[in-house]
């Protein structure tokens, strides 16, 4: 875990959102750092090794980075950006894919037992640095500022009276709304479950090492209900690694779509 709280004296201390500020390992260098570094480094490195000797019939490696990249590139930009725009765009949404699944998955590998996207700066990096320049910059690209900005904050067949509320609306939702939940989606999930696992831990060793005889057994319940959400977190970590994914690619569709 992040961190793991000990029992002061017989009362149990439950873990909080303290547990999540790990401090520096040296200078100013914390392991979600570490972490993000060490997921470039994995992602990359699966890549360039499963693509060293490509063949007709592929081996293990080529095949699971082949199905990688189908599933970036057919499920995810080509759904939602469309056939005609999608091509330019998956390396970003496959780079934003792995590389958030990695560090989801960090969450609940054995000493590293951390997830980096339970660090509310590492989404909100991608998605105000990354996803939201891309896709207000390739709309204006396409229909020119004004066109773009038209095209985004007055949808066509509504009255002209009601865009006096419906372009206020739209202008928040594109403009700043959009960037802030895709960060808020994954952070909130990664955060949650992270705490969830935490707790179930630290009060199955609680109560193994503190609790009176009786109540020592009720601590393989809990050790059973860490290992039961630990599977459960994963299948999240995966989901969320993908919502964010499809959203970015969604939010690119909708600044290239013609119509709104």
């Amino acid at each position: 875990m992040g961190a793991l709280l000990v029992a002061e004296g017989d009362t149990f201390t439950p873990p909080g959102a303290a547990d999540f500020d790990l401090p520096p390992i040296f200078g100013f260098v914390t392991k979600p750092m570490i972490l993000v570094v060490l997921s470039v480094i994995i992602v990359a490195a699966f890549f360039l090794i499963s693509s060293r000797k490509l063949s007709i019939v592929p081996g293990r490696w080529q095949f699971a980075a082949e199905s990688v990249y189908d599933f970036g590139r057919n499920n995810i930009a080509r759904e939602q950006i469309g056939s005609k725009d999608f091509k330019p765009f998956i390396p970003l949404v496959l780079s934003l894919f792995t590389f958030i699944l990695v560090n989801n998955l960090f969450g609940i590998i054995p000493f590293l037992q951390f997830p980096t996207m339970a660090h509310i700066g590492f989404p909100v990096a991608l998605s105000v640095l990354v996803v939201y320049p891309v896709y207000h910059f390739v709309g204006m690209k396409r229909h020119g500022v004004g066109g773009y900005l038209k095209h985004q904050l007055f949808p066509p067949g509504a009255p002209k009276a009601v865009y006096l509320l419906l372009t206020p609306i739209e202008f928040i939702q594109k403009f700043i709304m959009n960037p802030i939940t895709l960060a808020i989606r994954v952070f909130a999930a990664m955060f949650a479950g992270h705490l969830i696992l935490m707790v179930f831990t630290v009060a199955g060793e609680f109560l193994l090492l503190h609790a009176s005889g009786v109540f020592k057994p009720v601590s393989v319940v809990s050790f059973l209900f860490a290992l039961l959400m630990t599977g459960v977190e994963a299948l999240i970590q995966v989901i969320q690694a993908y919502v964010f994914a499809i959203l970015s690619a969604n939010y690119i569709g909708a600044a290239l779509a013609e119509e709104h």
